[in-house]
């Protein structure tokens, strides 16, 4: 007799109680940089012991998520930071890092195989390091893709956003909100790149990257790091650091491996887990931080996630403005789209802001009223979709 697991009536994910997520840290981020992912990943590790209160070797959980430390990987960072951790994790998984770095730490927090983790992100930018990237991404890249031409995500995400304009009639005015609501964001947000007010008629005629991408569709990429603890609430009390509670999380890979083209991701799978687990419904969610390096993925979650119905973000982000002071609040850093993307650090930037949001001590404008909020992960993309997709609901404690 064949049985699901996952789906016998008796299944009950467990909360994530005791656990606390805290101590938000950015390095600030950089066009280009001649430095190694390691001296990134090290400041990022040395502002959280700052900002903490603890030492190096209080440290015994480490979860590290880069795509320049190679050929080092978690393991090697260890000696290079002079650290000696019980759990280390390496997460390998791009825009989902954050997520996933925080589901693992919670779990061996919970278990109590650890204390206290510190959960790192960065890269490096040299000046031909992406492009170097792009042929040894993955397999598919080194064997089906890059050969014969193809030049990267650009690619990937034109594809992706003219079958969602085709299916569920996306103009680009839509997508072009999304950035300049981003970007009104940014202004106020010490650390972003892209610190100039971006107007709809720059966005529409921005140079063409990939038909039908424009130059603001696309992420920068750049050089940073991003950190955060992930350790026992009464541990945190002690240390007088302020923590976020972990209502709900999803993770899920290869989703919806026959769509020809992606035009869903896991959280369509699991979002009724994400928030029967967190007791809550999207209506009562505050704010929203997305993975965006490209705009179309953004309604892809908006979507995903429950806050409108399939084919039906086109009219959703008309409805809102976006914004951080406006109605929905979207990405209130600026996201990728305006302070930029630091390689891994990507998947660090809106868990990151939402622990800012959720504790008060936001860089850029605050969100009013803001107890919980819901960040999304996507990550891993290959030639016609991404497979990683990740989803947290975190609560002002």
């Amino acid at each position: 007799m064949n049985v699901s697991v996952t789906s016998n009536c008796r299944y009950r994910r467990k909360g994530y109680d005791d656990v606390v997520a805290a101590v938000p840290v950015t390095i600030p981020y950089t066009r280009y940089s001649i430095q190694s992912a390691h001296w990134w990943l090290a400041r990022a590790l040395q502002e959280l012991t700052k900002r903490s209160g603890i030492l190096p070797s209080d440290i015994d959980g480490l979860s590290v998520s880069s795509f320049t430390l190679s050929p080092d990987t978690a393991v090697g960072l260890t000696q290079h930071l002079g650290l000696t951790p019980r759990w280390l994790d390496h997460i390998p998984m791009g825009g989902a890092s954050g997520v996933v770095a925080l589901r693992r730490a919670a779990r061996a927090v919970q278990a109590g195989d650890v204390r206290l983790v510190a959960c790192l992100a960065g890269d490096t930018n040299y000046v031909d390091s992406f492009r170097k990237m792009l042929s040894s991404f993955s397999r598919f890249a080194l064997d089906a893709s890059y050969p014969y031409g193809y030049g990267g995500p650009n690619g990937t995400f034109a594809l992706l956003t003219d079958h969602y304009m085709q299916k569920y009639g996306a103009k680009r005015e839509d997508f072009g909100k999304i950035c300049i609501a981003q970007r009104e964001n940014a202004l106020s947000f010490p650390y972003a790149l892209m610190k100039t007010p971006l107007s709809m008629k720059q966005y529409l005629t921005a140079r063409p990257i990939s038909d039908p991408l424009l130059l603001f569709d696309c992420v920068m990429p750049c050089a940073g790091a991003e950190g955060f603890l992930v350790l026992e609430k009464s541990l945190a009390t002690d240390l007088g650091l302020q923590g976020v509670r972990i209502l709900g999380t999803i993770e899920r890979h290869n989703a919806f491996p026959d769509d020809p083209i992606q035009d869903r991701g896991g959280w369509a799978m699991d979002k009724d887990e994400l928030f029967g687990m967190a007791g809550i419904g999207p209506d009562d969610v505050n704010f929203l931080e997305t993975y965006d390096d490209y705009p179309v993925i953004c309604l892809l979650q908006m979507e995903d996630l429950g806050f409108c119905g399939k084919g039906e973000g086109p009219e959703f982000i008309r409805s809102h403005s976006l914004t951080t002071e406006g109605t929905f609040p979207h990405n209130t850093s600026g996201g990728q789209l305006s302070v930029g993307q630091a390689g891994a650090a990507g998947g660090y930037l809106g868990f990151v802001e939402a622990l800012r949001q959720l504790t008060g001590n936001a860089l850029g404008k605050q969100v009013n009223d803001a107890e919980i909020g819901l960040v999304s992960g996507f990550g891993m993309v290959n030639y016609d979709r991404g497979v990683c997709t990740a989803a947290a609901i975190l609560a002002r404690e």
